[in-house]
């Protein structure tokens, strides 16, 4: 037996012995040595993979417990069963369904596609942090196999080896999105002081409270929001591995609202003396708790806690991600074959097209239903088909359009002085305005309609009297026809 073999932990039973006519006790330590691992063939790169087949332990798990067990629960446990269930499974879908060069660091070929062995089967913990002999056989060396989170930077590596192709294009349209733009183009914001919780993925793990290693950890990357940071590789709370629920009505709670709730309120400056405009306001919008969202006229009178519609209520239990991350089958009007396979990962509600009808990065095709489409916002109860979902986004539009600029014509009578950014004294004008750039945000027609002509109509009559401005008769609206990008507010 080699001496990597001979590696065992020990383990002890006290067996009591009775005698129960001399009245003594015979108490004795049994010590049994097991093997923690086999030695691994050269061919396979030093990956370990199982110490038992039968009952899932991975050689990894013999000493990592808790991340043991959480995995045991997870997709990548059953990686290989999933593979063998599906009939068009082919010899070359093995690489992502076992351990091996994929998803790490290690670029030559290993594990299971060099040894064909039993033991590689499944996606392991190797699979991410790579090959685990050196650290086994010393646990006190330095070299600790870590997964690198900056899958956008180095697509060769990580998580967009195996999820990412017409397949699983979770990376491919990921990296599209305006997450992975900003893992492809860093900028110092990624790891600027109260900028990097929502912008950089070292920032938002350590806003999360995440303390995990991986291979960039403290090296200060200006890497943007990564498949990891929304995703627990180790955990099972939340579907898809999610580190928070997306179902909750909670700015603290939900994910996607986490960092989509920046200043949705005016908040002064650090001197005290001017409030900046709104940032990220969607999520509290969307939720519509009175107080939690715009600046509040002294005239908003409503006798009710919250102002939402239906995308903020239980008809649309994903909240965010019921818009925003949908997946869906495109397959060829003709022959029925299989196009692309859409994740949502390109994080747009109303993607457009090519010409197979695959969702692209443009965003400046035409609004309409031809040239995007509006299907996440049709399979729900809130709107019947596409079309009515269109006309319904183009008329709130168009209504919150009108009163942003009557609000801003208002504005623009009042004394400058009102708008000070030397003095402590926030302003009906400055409250006003907050709210006019609320309702600026294309975004907001969608996310809360309601709420945010609510507070438009309200600060115009705010500033009405406070000012003693006369009334402005509202400007007829331009025709803004389903179809027509000329007044779809973009």
């Amino acid at each position: 037996m080699g001496p990597m073999m001979r590696n065992a932990r020990h383990f002890f039973l006290s067996v009591v012995g009775v005698g129960v006519l001399a009245g003594c006790v015979d108490e004795k330590i049994v010590f049994r040595d097991r093997e923690l691992f086999e030695e691994p063939l050269a061919a396979a790169g030093n990956f370990l993979g199982y110490a038992s087949v039968e009952d899932k332990l991975t050689v990894c798990g013999n000493c990592h417990i808790g991340p043991q067990k959480e995995w045991e629960g997870s997709a990548h446990a059953d990686a290989w069963a999933t593979l063998e269930a599906n009939p068009g499974a082919q010899t070359f879908c093995e690489g992502c369904h076992t351990v091996g060069q994929n998803g790490n660091l290690v670029s030559e070929i290993a594990g299971h596609a060099a040894t064909g062995e039993e033991r590689y089967q499944d996606v392991q913990c190797e699979s991410c942090h790579g090959p685990g002999l050196t650290h086994v056989l010393d646990p006190s060396d330095a070299t600790v196999p870590l997964a690198p989170l900056q899958v956008g930077v180095d697509p060769a590596a990580g998580c967009a080896q195996c999820h990412g192709g017409t397949h699983h294009p979770f990376v491919d349209e990921w990296s599209e999105s305006r997450h992975g733009e900003a893992s492809l183009a860093p900028t110092s914001y990624r790891t600027r002081a109260g900028c990097a919780e929502c912008h950089g993925a070292e920032g938002a793990l350590a806003a999360f409270g995440v303390n995990t290693e991986y291979v960039e950890k403290g090296e200060g990357l200006e890497m943007g929001i990564t498949c990891a940071v929304c995703h627990d590789p180790h955990a099972n709370d939340h579907a898809g591995q999610l580190r928070f629920a997306i179902d909750v009505p909670s700015v603290e709670d939900n994910l996607c609202m986490k960092c989509h709730h920046k200043r949705a309120t005016p908040e002064l400056d650090e001197a005290g003396t001017s409030s900046r405009g709104p940032h990220s306001p969607q999520g509290p919008l969307l939720l519509g708790i009175v107080g939690d969202v715009g600046w509040t006229p002294p005239n908003f009178a409503y006798n009710v806690e919250r102002i939402r519609g239906s995308h903020g209520s239980v008809a649309n239990e994903r909240l965010c991600a019921g818009c925003h991350v949908n997946s869906y089958e495109i397959t060829d009007p003709e022959s029925g074959d299989h196009v692309f396979t859409a994740t949502g990962h390109s994080f747009k509600a109303i993607p457009c097209l090519d010409a197979d009808g695959v969702p692209t990065a443009d965003d400046s095709c035409a609004m309409n239903t031809t040239e995007r489409t509006f299907a996440t916002c049709a399979t729900g109860p809130c709107h019947g088909d596409e079309d009515t979902a269109l006309t319904v986004m183009l008329d709130a539009r168009a209504g919150i359009a009108d009163l942003v600029a009557e609000l801003e014509a208002l504005l623009a009578m009042v004394p400058e002085d009102q708008f000070s950014t030397t003095d402590t004294i926030f302003t009906v004008g400055e409250g006003a305005q907050f709210n006019a750039e609320l309702g600026a945000i294309e975004s907001s027609a969608v996310h809360n309609s309601y709420m945010t002509r609510a507070l438009l109509r309200a600060s115009i009559t705010a500033v009405e009297n406070e000012y003693a401005l006369p009334f402005l008769a509202p400007k007829p609206a331009p025709d803004r026809t389903p179809g027509d990008p000329s007044g779809n507010g973009n």
